[in-house]
């Protein structure tokens, strides 16, 4: 199973990373199967941050073998979405992001990518018009529609599938709008898509 995550699909979460550029094609990254955390499970704070940010996005679920897509053909290749948490240790980004090297350090590492059950595109009227957010202690601190994505989900898989062969089971973390910020030991996490809780649980 590979772990996609897209960068920088939300403008205003540009702008509040000092990110001026639009970016005119997806950028991305991957995460580890190990960053997957499942059901629920806590999220245990790692020793090597001082600094764990909460990214909410949208995940994408692939369910069949494609290479090379047309845009236009890309929903055949998913029909259930969810929502997943990138977590970000913002303290080693910044260090990354200084010297220039890759992001694996901040962003793949184990637990980094909590994920909830998946809904059935069906059920939406339209795909690039879901309302989510996150809650941290009953508290809503991150609000998103995918109607404000720069790449929508069928450009992200039409893109991606010219560079790797996406196959049944592969994640693509669709990108985070604006307001990302910090989790801390004993927070409680609950995750959105419109009114279904999809997302329930703590830091440790």
């Amino acid at each position: 199973m590979k772990v996609f995550a897209i960068g920088w699909n939300y403008l205003d979460h540009n702008k509040e990373l000092a990110h001026d550029e639009i970016p005119t094609e997806p950028t991305f990254f991957m995460k580890a199967d190990t960053a997957i955390v499942k059901d629920n499970k806590p999220f245990f704070y790692p020793s090597f941050s001082q600094e764990i940010d909460y990214e909410t996005e949208i995940v994408v679920r692939i369910n069949r073998l494609g290479k090379g897509i047309d845009e236009k053909f890309a929903p055949r290749y998913y029909g259930e979405i969810g929502l997943g948490i990138d977590f970000t240790a913002r303290d080693l980004q910044r260090r990354q992001r200084a010297s220039g090297g890759p992001w694996e350090i901040c962003k793949s590492f184990d637990q980094s990518a909590p994920i909830s059950h998946f809904l059935k595109v069906s059920q939406f009227q339209d795909i690039q018009n879901i309302n989510f957010h996150l809650a941290i202690n009953g508290k809503t601190v991150q609000t998103g529609n995918t109607r404000d994505m720069i790449f929508p989900i069928n450009q992200i898989i039409a893109y991606l599938s010219h560079f790797f062969t996406l196959k049944t089971g592969d994640l693509i973390f669709t990108g985070t709008p604006v307001n990302v910020g910090p989790v801390n030991i004993g927070d409680h996490l609950q995750g959105f898509i419109e009114d279904n809780l999809m997302l329930d649980f703590w830091v440790r």
